[in-house]
C-alpha cells in the first residue's frame, strides 16, 4: 500500500479548510493509498489531528513545538523533514499558500524530488495546473520517484466530516535548532471574518468605488452573503483599502463559487487572480469594460445604485 502525507495548516489554534482539501487530493491521486494527516503546531495538536482523521485521513502524525507558533522556514522545514523521514511516503500533498509556496520547494530540494505546484485538479493520474496567468492549463504526470504536489485552495472539495471516524495519532518529538528567524510580533491587516483565499463568495471592488467610503456598500453586501471582501490592485494603489485585500497576479489568487466584481474594469492582471471562479457577476457602468468578457452575468449600471438594491433584495430573501 502506498502512503501519502497530507499536510494541514494551522492558524490561531484551528486548521484552515485547505488542510482537509489536501486529504481529498491525496485520495484523488491514489484512492487506495493510506493518507496520513500531518499537523505542525505549537498547541492543540491532538484535537487538530483528530479533525484531520474525521475529514478522511487514516491516521495522523503531529509535531508540537513552541517554535511552530508562527511560520518560519527553518522551524517548519526541520519539523516537516522529521515527519517525512519517519514515514518515508510515496507522495506529499500541501496547500499552495504563502507558507506552502515557501516550504514545498525547500523540502523538494532536500528530498531531491520534483514538485508539481499550484494544481487545481487531478485528472486520471495527471495534474492540471494553470499557466500564463490562467489563460491556459497544462497537465503534468509524475513518472518516477516521489509524487509531491501543492494544491490551489478552494478547488478540490474536501470530504464530509465524519465525527465517528477514528485513527491512530502519533506524536513525533523533534529537536528544532539553529533558528535564524524569530517572530517577535504579528500585526494582521487582513479583515476580520471570512478568509479571502478560502471564501466561497467574494465581493471585490475596483477603482469604480471611488473612495474608502465607497467600499461600505460592498461590506454590507458581503455581510448578507457571508462573503469575503476583496479588491483590485487599482483600488489598493488608490488607498481605498489595504493591500491584504488585493486579488490578482501580484495579489491573492482565488477560486470562489461566486465572485462579484464591483467597479472593476477587468485588467488582465486582475483576471489572472479570479478568472477561474465558478460564477462571475460583474457590476460596472461601462458596458465596454473587459470584465464583462469573462462574466457569467453582467449588470450595466452605477454600483452605488445597484449594490444597495441587491443587498436589499438579498435581505428580503
Amino acid at each position: 500500500m502506498t502512503t501519502f502525507l497530507a499536510f494541514g495548516e494551522a492558524r490561531d489554534g484551528e486548521l484552515r479548510n485547505l488542510s482537509f482539501e489536501t486529504i481529498a487530493a491525496a485520495k484523488q491521486i491514489d484512492e487506495n493509498a493510506e493518507v496520513v494527516g500531518v499537523v505542525l503546531a505549537d498547541q492543540n495538536t491532538e484535537n487538530l489531528a483528530n479533525d484531520m482523521i474525521q475529514y478522511g485521513a487514516d491516521r495522523a502524525v503531529v509535531v508540537e513545538h513552541d517554535d511552530l507558533k508562527e511560520y518560519t522556514s527553518d522551524a517548519y522545514t526541520q519539523a516537516a523533514m522529521a515527519v517525512i523521514e519517519e514515514e518515508d511516503p510515496d507522495g506529499i500533498v500541501m496547500g499552495h499558500t504563502s507558507a506552502g509556496k515557501d516550504l514545498s520547494p525547500r523540502l523538494a530540494n532536500k528530498l531531491d524530488s520534483g514538485l508539481v505546484s499550484d494544481i487545481t485538479n487531478v485528472d486520471g493520474g495527471e495534474f492540471v495546473r494553470p499557466i500564463y496567468s490562467g489563460k491556459a492549463f497544462e497537465k503534468k504526470t509524475v513518472k518516477d520517484g516521489l509524487t509531491f504536489v501543492t494544491i490551489r485552495p478552494n478547488n478540490i472539495p474536501p470530504f464530509e466530516k465524519d465525527e465517528n471516524r477514528s485513527g491512530d495519532v502519533n506524536t513525533l518529538e523533534v529537536d528544532i535548532k539553529d533558528i535564524r528567524t524569530i517572530i517577535k510580533d504579528v500585526v494582521r491587516k487582513a479583515s476580520e471574518g471570512v478568509d479571502l483565499s478560502e471564501a466561497n463568495i467574494i465581493v471585490a471592488g475596483g477603482r469604480g468605488v471611488k473612495s474608502e467610503e465607497g467600499f461600505e456598500p460592498l461590506y454590507e453586501l458581503a455581510d448578507e452573503l457571508g462573503a469575503a471582501v476583496g479588491a483590485s490592485r487599482g483600488a489598493c494603489d488608490a488607498g481605498y483599502c489595504d493591500y491584504s485585500l488585493q486579488i490578482g497576479q501580484t495579489g491573492k489568487v482565488v477560486t470562489p463559487d461566486l465572485y462579484i466584481a464591483v467597479g472593476i474594469s477587468g485588467a488582465i492582471q486582475h483576471l489572472a487572480g479570479m478568472s477561474n471562479s465558478k460564477v462571475i457577476v460583474a457590476i460596472n457602468k461601462d458596458a465596454e469594460a473587459n470584465i464583462f468578457n469573462v462574466a457569467d452575468y453582467g449588470i450595466v449600471g452605477d454600483l452605488f445604485d445597484v449594490v444597495p438594491k441587491l443587498t436589499e433584495e438579498i435581505k428580503a430573501l
